[in-house]
């Protein structure tokens, strides 16, 4: 079973069919869906037909029930306190699909004492940057990685946004996944130009590195061998990509939970990739 620890919150999806015209109007279409990084890596690995648990907090309110009922319904499992506020992200898609997202991530980051039993029978804990960036849900998730690294269990983290980590520094970003152990690293494109010379198997202290490139080819990068890239799919028509690395990621990390090489899980991570990618372009005609 996969276990990924950190979001769960309300997404609403504004997709813009002009360009914004500041301080007047914008003709748009508003949709509300479940969202978070953690929370979207769990839903893309129940869909694809693997065993997943999502790990955190969400408000003790009607939306956060809603939310854990929808990641139930699709097969998960959900190990979650219930205190405080559910968070909201604002996913502004433009017309070639990009996203720009405001985050206020209420309860999310308040997850504290975790719970040995939540990593009970998992091949991989995953962790998103986003999950480290503040403290208490920082400090359970470092402590689950820990412990995960004690009990023979993998651990992943995707580096989630380039704003975050060059607010953090490259050098600080470095020196937290070497205190975590990371056996894997996923970044997008912008997210490994922030890191610069540190993106590498390596100086990061861990055995694998993958950077994705968005509909063009991903690069494997394993310690004591030469890069890979992998191509990715081509899609078209492709107008929102939410949600997209989180797929990714789950199908990367179920896949070599299988047995996988590296080469032939990020093949697979990219097929699960481009299967949520239609998945949400569908969803918002």
């Amino acid at each position: 079973m996969l276990g990924c620890v950190g979001d769960l919150v309300e997404d609403v999806i504004v997709r813009l069919h002009e360009e914004i015209h500041a301080a007047s109007d914008t003709r748009s279409t508003v949709t509300r869906r479940r969202g978070g990084s953690a929370a979207n890596v769990v839903e893309s690995a129940c869909r694809a037909g693997w065993p997943a648990r999502f790990i955190g907090q969400v408000g003790d309110d009607p939306t956060g029930r809603s939310l854990t009922d929808q990641l139930v319904a699709v097969g998960a499992e959900v190990a979650v306190r219930r205190a405080g506020r559910t968070g909201t992200v604002i996913v502004l898609v433009a017309a070639d699909g990009e996203r720009t997202m405001l985050a206020d991530r209420a309860a999310c980051t308040e997850l504290a004492d975790p719970d040995p039993a939540w990593l009970d029978g998992l091949h991989t804990l995953h962790v998103p940057w986003y999950s480290l960036m503040v403290g208490p849900l920082r400090e359970s998730a470092l402590t689950m990685a820990r412990w995960a690294g004690e009990r023979g269990i993998r651990v992943s983290v995707d580096l989630s946004s380039s704003a975050l980590l060059t607010a953090a520094t490259p050098d600080a970003v470095a020196a937290d996944l070497h205190r975590i152990g990371a056996d894997i690293v996923v970044a997008n494109e912008q997210e490994a130009a922030a890191m610069g010379a540190l993106m590498t198997p390596e100086a990061l202290g861990t055995r694998i590195v993958v950077v994705k490139h968005g509909g063009d080819p991903a690069v494997v990068s394993e310690r004591g061998r030469a890069d890979v890239v992998v191509p990715a799919i081509g899609l078209d028509d492709v107008r929102d990509t939410t949600g997209a690395g989180d797929a990714f990621a789950a199908g990367l990390l179920c896949a070599l939970a299988d047995g996988a090489s590296v080469v032939d899980a990020c093949e697979t991570a990219h097929r699960v990739a481009a299967e949520a990618v239609s998945r949400a372009s569908r969803a918002g005609d």
